[in-house]
């Protein structure tokens, strides 16, 4: 054999060798494992606030993590995303794979769907909340009480109390369950109208504008 040849280490010394070469394992690991747990099995988005106190970690500490893991979720080898939405941190697909995922998903079950009309209803509350049903009805021209019902239901509205006009109707404003179904940290990123077209011919919308809970309103009433 020649001297010439490397020695060649094993054992207790290679161990050493490959643990002074592989970097350090930052301190803070476990901590964001878990906290990316909690994020992944939370069905809302969770804040500091909440998961300080069963971590037994201080809230500002733990903000800093999820800042940290939304950080690292960002890279692009990642699939999933950790972002604020509604005050909290929710985990999702990125946006750039939402189409595939889509159309995944529809391969699986039904995709939840609203109309055409409670999209537009959606999006005037949303733009112009708080609003009555008179003022809904006047813009689309259409009584569209039973789509006032379906996204109360759907809990992406909620009563705001009563406007201070004959009648006293009530105001209906979006709810937290809103921002959360699409994707919002708050009400300044709403898309636009065209986005919410856009929403609609992905499949979202269902059958035509007017459904049976819609009566056109006639353009001259008496009274």
């Amino acid at each position: 054999m020649s001297g010439t040849e490397p020695a060649q280490t094993s054992g207790p010394e290679q161990m050493l060798l490959e643990t002074a070469v592989a970097p350090a394992l930052s301190e803070d690991a476990p901590l964001k494992a878990l906290l990316e747990a909690i994020i992944y099995v939370a069905e809302e988005p969770v804040t500091a606030a909440q998961i300080a106190p069963v971590t037994g970690l201080p809230e500002e500490k733990v903000r800093q993590l999820l800042e940290q893991l939304a950080s690292e979720y960002g890279a692009p080898e990642r699939g999933l995303m950790i972002r604020e939405v509604a005050g909290g941190y929710k985990m999702g697909t990125k946006a750039e794979h939402h189409e595939t995922v889509r159309t995944f998903a529809r391969s699986l079950k039904p995709p939840l769907k609203l109309s055409l009309a409670a999209l537009e209803t959606l999006a005037m509350i949303a733009y112009k909340q708080p609003l009555t049903a008179p003022e809904i009805m006047e813009i689309r021209g259409v009584q569209g009480a039973g789509v006032l019902k379906t996204l109360l239901e759907r809990k992406l509205i909620t009563a705001a109390g009563r406007k201070a006009v004959l009648g006293r109707p009530i105001l209906y404003k979006t709810t937290k369950e809103f921002l959360i179904q699409f994707g919002l940290k708050d009400l300044s990123e709403l898309p636009t109208l065209k986005e919410f077209e856009e929403l609609r011919r992905l499949g979202l919308s269902e059958g035509d504008e007017t459904t049976p809970a819609e009566t056109p309103v006639p353009e001259h009433q008496d009274g």
